[in-house]
């Protein structure tokens, strides 16, 4: 530092005193050596892309576009001329994977990891072909091999190596691949819950059940276990276990809109009205965000014979999201209740309408 110091003497103007002030504060941060003359740091070498050849970027670009079929043909030209072209397996088993022919990808991804075995993109979507085409159990030791994560698979690896291993009916795989996708221990309170929730969402709902209590159990203070015990329970008709979970729920988690939410469809089920309108009165000012509440709070209005209230709900509902035909429907149920036939039947057509796009 006093060798660089003694440098700054020697020099002019701003520039000496602007940089004599920064050593006398220690704030020279610089890698100087002893005789204070800078230490050049190696040049850091930027790897290269490597280059694609330009068939193939047009295939490539015609895919991001959406026209896997042009791509195919682009690519079925080359191998017409040559067969043997270097990467070609991969990139027709990647045209043929976007366009959802998963056969015909399969055997163009497997020619392409047998001439290079160490390709983890081919091998990822080797197995991705595989789980998409209904074949987990052949996807998964592909899978176990790359868990990493590549653009052109439109697809996390490692959550469908996951949901391999449900189909597959190996619980504790499962367990162990969420857990490391969320960083929690496989056997912690956390990873039961994160599987549970897979579980559900795959409509495996006896070990869902099993899962969400066992992680209730571990961490009787986990939020989010009781809540999806309940939603679980509300799926199955059990009313009254899901009134009790949710419950439990907001007794860890007092904040959380969607437990409110969840608890008044329970209670409007049974037809507890006045306590489903209380809970859903919480939602939102929890959370104005969410359509949902808007939309049952206009219904458990409506059945509790105020209507005038229910469609200000509803028209809120409508506002917020317009293209929900539930939400028309309900509105033109109250003006027809109302008595507002003109209104009522221009919300029904449109819910119609509405629903006619939705299901072709």
């Amino acid at each position: 530092m006093r060798s660089f110091c003694a440098l700054i003497l020697g020099m002019q103007g701003i520039r000496r005193r602007l940089l004599f002030r920064y050593c006398l504060s220690g704030a020279v941060l610089l890698p100087f050596s002893v005789s204070g003359v800078a230490q050049q740091a190696p040049p850091v070498e930027s790897p290269m892309p490597a280059a694609v050849p330009p068939e193939f970027a047009e295939a490539r670009k015609l895919m991001q576009q959406g026209d896997a079929d042009k791509a195919i043909a682009k690519l079925q030209a080359v191998e017409a001329r040559n067969p043997t072209t270097k990467g070609l397996d991969q990139e027709l088993g990647t045209a043929y994977y976007k366009k959802n022919d998963f056969p015909q990808a399969i055997a163009y991804l497997k020619k392409a990891v047998a001439e290079d075995p160490a390709n983890d993109e081919a091998i990822q979507l080797l197995g991705l072909s595989y789980y998409r085409g209904g074949h987990p159990a052949d996807a998964i030791p592909l899978l176990e091999k790359v868990q990493g994560w590549y653009p052109r698979a439109n697809a996390d690896a490692a959550y469908v190596l996951g949901i391999c291993y449900i189909q597959t009916k190996d619980y504790p795989q499962a367990r162990k691949a969420f857990g490391k996708m969320f960083d929690v221990p496989p056997d912690s309170a956390a990873s039961y819950l994160f599987t549970a929730q897979m579980l559900l969402r795959q409509e495996f709902d006896p070990v869902a059940e099993e899962y969400a209590q066992k992680a209730a159990t571990l961490d009787p203070k986990l939020p989010l276990a009781h809540y999806l015990l309940g939603e679980l329970y509300i799926y199955k008709s059990r009313i009254p276990e899901a009134i009790v979970e949710f419950q439990k729920e907001l007794a860890i988690n007092p904040a959380h809109a969607a437990t409110y939410y969840k608890l008044a469809d329970a209670y409007s089920r049974i037809q507890k009205y006045e306590d489903a309108q209380h809970s859903l009165q919480r939602s939102i000012w929890l959370d104005q965000t969410a359509t949902g509440p808007f939309i049952l709070m206009g219904k458990v209005l409506e059945k509790k014979g105020e209507l005038d209230l229910a469609v200000i709900a509803l028209k809120r509902a409508a506002t917020m999201d317009p293209n929900n035909p539930m939400t028309h429907q309900l509105l033109g149920q109250a003006y027809r209740e109302m008595g507002k036939k003109e209104e009522a039947e221009g919300e029904l057509k449109l819910a119609g309408q509405l629903q006619s796009k939705q299901n072709p």
